[in-house]
């Protein structure tokens, strides 16, 4: 279910802190970043992770399925997150294997 508060989460938003990987790791090829476009589709990289996602938002909080890559060895797996006081807070899943809360600021 989509509701009005869809709009909060679409654009670009920069990882700013991961539990799982240091900055320096996150930011690695390029500034952390999760993206949520219009038509329910995305993507993100950290570190040498990369993924196209599936996403739909329910209340406050976004639940996405992903697919993509890990230094070119195809992964997925799955997240979510939610706005709290301005911040995307959330976690992702890679199937099988590591995981990670994170923490990102919106891009203007």
């Amino acid at each position: 279910m989509t509701t009005n508060k869809s709009h909060l989460f679409i654009g670009q938003w920069r990882i700013v802190w991961m539990a799982g990987w240091d900055q320096d790791y996150v930011d690695m090829e390029v500034p952390g970043y999760i993206a949520f476009e219009k038509n329910g589709l995305g993507n993100f990289q950290f570190g040498l992770v990369q993924g196209q996602t599936d996403y739909h938002i329910n209340d406050n909080r976004v639940e996405f399925t992903w697919s993509g890559f890990d230094e070119g060895d195809e992964i997925s797996g799955r997240g979510f997150a939610e706005i709290v006081q301005g911040e995307l807070l959330g976690h992702i899943y890679i199937h099988l294997g590591d995981d990670s809360s994170f923490r990102a600021i919106k891009q203007k």
